[in-house]
């Protein structure tokens, strides 16, 4: 053979194997990697918004998310509501997806109390024959909405009771047009309806604004501030009934908030504080720094020495429309809101507000709020 030849014979040679070389590593970067199943459906799982679990062929759990377990469609390893067994079992032998509600009263958190919730639910059954249940507790939304409908209900109440005696004070003006004092009389009233009513509308729509908002756009406040305009804008009310105003605590303090939110809510406590006091009364505004706890806050107290609110109604007194004394409600204009729409702005505001009371001897309501977070000094 020929060299020739023979250095042909090898190139050949080398560029087939050089080829089957390729053909191998690409043909073994081309199979897919091994996938943890368990892993990749928890990973799909996960990614619902819902309760989610896939249930096997002999009702086992072969993969589910935490939500699922907090909704308690699941219980270890297997499915905790004998209706869903049951519905899923139907679907595995018929094939055909189900949505179902089911109302469940699950103990709280801790073992204390019981909640209810109710489930929106569907099943479906995949083509590998396990079974796909997803889940949605719609009691939050539910009450949400039952929560409107009784606020409907009761402004639309509320409304009909000025707008009803205006009707009939109009009228007996009316009827009274030959006597002067009466007119007067009865003027006198409408004017007291119509500023009641122009009162609740008001607060209809601030509370209807506020509802379950969160502060967006906070800024600093100066606590200060809030409580300087909160006293100015009742020092009217209080002279009228002759309450004396005073203020004390600790001065430089700062929130993050809405400022008019915040003035509006001390407002409406400090004139609660003085429609329940007697002639004469004190009321006392305080604030200070609370340090005591994971984070700083700032709490704001409103106290009074009037006739103090019973162990039962102080349960129910941030409820909307309702009301300690209906009666002297009636006579100072109440409206029964204002402390609905305290509750609101200071929930938005990432506070709580609470209340302490003993019948003769008073109350105090406290905002409690976060400190605004101090700026660190730029180093030189």
């Amino acid at each position: 053979m020929s060299p020739a030849l023979a250095a042909l014979i090898g190139l050949v040679a080398g560029v087939f194997a050089g080829y089957l070389v390729a053909w191998f590593v690409l043909s073994r970067r081309a199979e897919p990697e091994p996938v943890d199943q368990h892993l990749e459906r928890r990973r799909i799982l996960d990614a619902l918004r819902s309760g989610g679990a896939l249930i096997g062929d002999v009702d086992d759990i072969l993969a589910s998310n935490e939500l699922a377990t907090e909704l308690g469609l699941i219980r270890g390893n297997r499915v905790a509501i004998p209706a869903l067994l049951d519905l899923v079992r139907e679907v595995r032998r018929t094939g055909e997806s189900a949505s179902v509600n089911l109302d469940q009263v699950r103990a709280g958190r801790g073992g204390v109390g019981r909640s209810q919730q109710r489930l929106a639910v569907r099943v479906l059954r995949l083509d590998d024959g396990n079974i796909l249940v997803v889940a949605d507790d719609r009691g939050a939304a539910l009450r949400v909405q039952a929560s409107a409908r009784d606020f409907m209900a009761n402004a639309t109440h509320e409304l009909k009771t000025p707008v009803g005696a205006i009707t009939l004070l109009s009228e007996a003006v009316e009827q009274a047009a030959d006597d002067p004092e009466a007119v007067a009389r009865f003027s006198r009233k409408i004017q007291a309806e119509s500023s009641r009513l122009s009162q609740l509308v008001t607060q209809i729509v601030q509370l209807s604004r506020l509802q379950g908002e969160p502060v967006s756009n906070a800024e600093e406040v100066s606590v200060d501030e809030v409580v300087g305009l909160a006293l100015d804008r009742s020092r009217q009310l209080a002279e009228q009934r002759q309450v004396s105003l005073t203020r004390g605590g600790e001065e430089g303090l700062v929130v993050r908030g809405k400022h008019e939110q915040l003035v509006t809510a001390v407002v409406n406590l400090v004139h609660n504080a003085i429609t329940y006091s007697g002639e004469k009364a004190r009321v006392v505004i305080t604030t200070r720094a609370v340090t005591d706890g994971p984070e700083p806050r700032v709490a704001i107290a409103v106290t009074d020495n009037g006739i103090g609110i019973g162990a039962e109604d102080t349960k129910r007194i941030f409820e909307r429309f309702y009301r300690v004394d209906y009666a002297r409600s009636r006579q100072t204009g109440g409206t029964g809101l204002g402390l609905s729409i305290v509750a609101e702005i200071v929930e938005g505001h990432g506070g709580e507000v609470t209340v302490w009371s003993k019948l003769g001897s008073g109350s105090t309501f406290t905002i409690t709020l976060p400190a605004a977070a101090e700026e660190e000094e730029e180093v030189a």
